[in-house]
């Protein structure tokens, strides 16, 4: 239970640029489009789900390796994710106006959003390959997670507006933090849950 747990908050932690880019895409929406925030939820928890399967095909090439300093290397990499992420909620503009109202969907642009917004579960990918974590259920998890909170996105941007969109990276940056800390003190032997 403690690992779905986990997983829970890794997803959650991964998904807030997504959920921050949905907001935005709600603003821009006069009344919630659903055949739009689907399809903001399939690109973002599809690519959500695919970086970390690919960072951990990667990472498992390369276990043999480093798996004396594996718990470092996913505490380094989750803290600079997670770092990154609070850095960058704390630079958040408020400048971002609606230009256009119900806007059709630009598929280039959300690939492209989609892409931008999961590449630091790419890097999440690797750590699971270096503590052997099972990529099924990691990748489902993430994925499904990422498609709520990007839908969930879409209302909230509808709803409030931009004002939640700072908050939310610093709380996804603070949560893969944790996990990374965690990671490490349980490998060191200072902290089992």
């Amino acid at each position: 239970m403690a690992f779905i747990i986990e997983l829970l908050l890794i997803g959650v932690g991964l998904s807030m640029d997504a959920f921050a880019v949905s907001v935005c895409k709600g603003l821009a929406m006069r009344k919630v489009n659903k055949k739009q925030a689907v399809v903001i939820g399939l690109f973002f928890g599809g690519f959500q789900a695919l970086m970390p399967f690919v960072g951990w095909a990667l990472g498992t090439r390369f276990e043999s390796y480093i798996t004396s300093i594996d718990h470092w290397i996913a505490f380094i990499l989750l803290a600079f994710i997670g770092g990154k992420m609070v850095v960058e909620g704390y630079r958040l503009e408020e400048d971002e106006t609606v230009k256009e109202l119900d806007p059709p969907l630009d598929l280039k642009e959300m690939l492209l959003l989609a892409i931008a917004t999961s590449i630091d579960a790419l890097a999440v990918g690797i750590t699971f390959a270096f503590l052997n974590y099972p990529i099924v259920e990691c990748i489902t998890i993430i994925g499904l997670t990422t498609f709520v909170l990007s839908i969930v996105g879409v209302v909230v941007g509808n709803m409030f507006g931009s004002r939640y969109q700072k908050k939310a990276e610093i709380a996804g940056g603070m949560i893969l933090i944790l996990i990374g800390v965690k990671i490490l003190f349980e490998h060191l032997g200072i902290f089992v849950l």
